[in-house]
C-alpha cells in the first residue's frame, strides 16, 4: 500500500433495507475515483459489514476490486472474531487480486494482544505472503487492541504486514508504533480529525487515512491529504478548518427527554453520514438494524453541519451536484428530504 486518502465506503441500501443497492454501490464507487481518491475500503465498519451476510460481503468486495482496477487501490475488509472466517474472506479478496485486505482487532471475544499477533493475524499473513494485510485497531468499538510491540513483531515475521489503521486516538499509543516499526512503515489514521495531528506529528509521521468523511467530500480529503504529504501545513491548515464541521458527524451525541429522566444518545457512524447522504441526494439508503435512525436533535446537529459547510466553504460539496444531479441548498432546506431520517419522538 502507498501513503494517501482511502474511503471507507458506505453500503448503500434498497429503500426497504433488505438488499444491496448495486446501481447505487456503482455510482458511489465512480464518484470517488473522479473526485481522485487514493483508493476504496469495501466493506469496513462504514459499510456495515456486521450486517452483510457473506454472500453479500463477497459481492461488494467483488464490485469494489472490479471497478478500482486501473483506477485506485482496493481494500476488502476481511476482519472477523473468528479466523477461519478471516481466512476465507482473506481468500476471497485474494481471488479477486484486491491491494490489500483490513483485519480488525477480534471484538467481543477479546484476545490478548499475543492472541491477536499469534492467532489472528500471523496465520492470515503466513498464509497469504503476496496480500498486504493491515491490522485495525480500534479497541473503543473491539475492546481488543494489538499493541505496537506485537505489531512491530508481526512485521519482522510478515513482510506483508507493513502498515496499520489507527484508531486508538491515543498519540502516545501512535508514537510507540512508530518507535517499534520503524520509518517505512505506513501508520494510517482511521479518524479524520486526527488525520492532520497523525501527519504532522514527526514521532508518528502519518502516511494518510482511511476516511469516513471522503464519502462526502472525497477531493477536499484527499486535497487535504496531499498538502500535509508535501509539507504545505497551511494551505492544509485551511482545508483542516473548512472540513471542521463535518468531523462531528462520526459520533453525533445528544441529550434526550424521556418520562424517567434524561438521556445521553449516541449516533455512531455510520448513521450520521448516511443520514447526511441521504439528505444530499446521493445513494445510501438506511442503515440496517439494529442500526436505525437519528433523533430529531441528532438530525438537527448534521443539518447544521452541512448548512455551514454548504455557506462558508461551498466547493467541498458541489462535487456531490455536479455528480448526482442534485441541488443542494434545495435539499438542505426542503423539509421534505428529512421526513424519513429520524425518529418522530424517543
Amino acid at each position: 500500500m502507498k501513503p494517501g486518502c482511502y474511503t471507507a465506503l458506505a453500503t448503500p441500501f434498497t429503500p426497504d433495507g433488505l438488499r444491496i443497492d448495486q446501481k447505487g454501490l456503482e455510482q458511489l464507487i465512480d464518484f470517488q475515483i473522479a473526485n481522485g481518491i487514493t483508493g476504496i475500503l469495501a466493506v469496513g465498519t462504514t459499510g456495515e459489514s456486521p450486517t452483510l451476510g457473506w454472500s453479500e460481503h463477497n459481492a461488494v468486495v467483488d464490485t469494489v476490486a472490479r471497478l478500482c482496477r486501473d483506477h485506485c487501490l482496493s481494500i476488502a475488509g476481511a476482519g472477523s472474531n473468528n479466523t477461519q472466517e478471516a481466512l476465507n474472506a482473506t481468500a476471497h479478496a485474494v481471488k479477486r487480486q484486491v491491494d490489500a485486505v483490513l483485519l480488525v482487532d477480534p471484538y467481543y471475544n477479546g484476545p490478548s494482544s499475543l492472541e491477536i499477533r499469534r492467532e489472528y493475524v500471523a496465520p492470515i499473513a503466513a498464509r497469504f505472503p503476496g496480500m498486504e494485510i493491515i491490522p485495525y485497531v480500534i479497541p473503543g468499538r473491539t475492546g481488543a487492541q494489538l499493541l505496537p510491540e506485537d505489531l512491530a513483531l508481526l512485521n519482522q515475521a510478515h513482510p506483508n504486514v507493513s502498515g496499520v489503521k489507527e484508531a486508538t486516538a491515543d498519540p502516545n499509543n501512535m508514537r510507540r508504533t512508530r518507535a517499534c516499526c520503524g520509518p517505512d512503515f505506513l501508520i494510517l489514521s482511521g479518524d479524520d480529525a486526527m488525520t492532520f495531528e497523525m501527519m504532522t506529528d514527526p514521532a508518528i509521521a502519518g502516511g494518510g487515512v482511511i476516511s469516513v468523511l471522503s464519502n462526502i467530500a472525497p477531493a477536499a480529503v484527499t486535497q487535504l491529504v496531499q498538502k500535509l504529504a508535501a509539507g504545505d501545513r497551511e494551505s492544509a491548515s485551511t482545508l483542516l478548518e473548512a472540513l471542521t464541521p463535518l468531523f462531528g458527524l462520526v459520533t453525533v451525541k445528544t441529550t434526550e427527554t424521556t418520562p424517567h429522566g434524561d438521556v445521553v444518545c449516541r449516533a455512531r457512524n455510520p448513521l450520521a453520514l448516511k443520514t447526511l447522504m441521504r439528505l444530499l441526494g446521493m445513494p445510501a439508503g438506511p442503515c440496517r438494524p439494529p442500526l436505525g435512525k437519528m433523533t430529531r436533535k441528532g438530525l438537527d446537529v448534521v443539518l447544521a453541519a452541512a448548512r455551514q459547510v454548504w455557506t462558508e466553504n461551498p466547493d467541498i460539496l458541489k462535487p456531490i451536484e455536479r455528480f448526482f444531479g442534485v441541488r443542494i441548498e434545495e435539499r438542505l432546506d426542503d423539509p421534505r428530504y428529512r421526513e424519513e431520517l429520524f425518529y418522530s419522538d424517543y
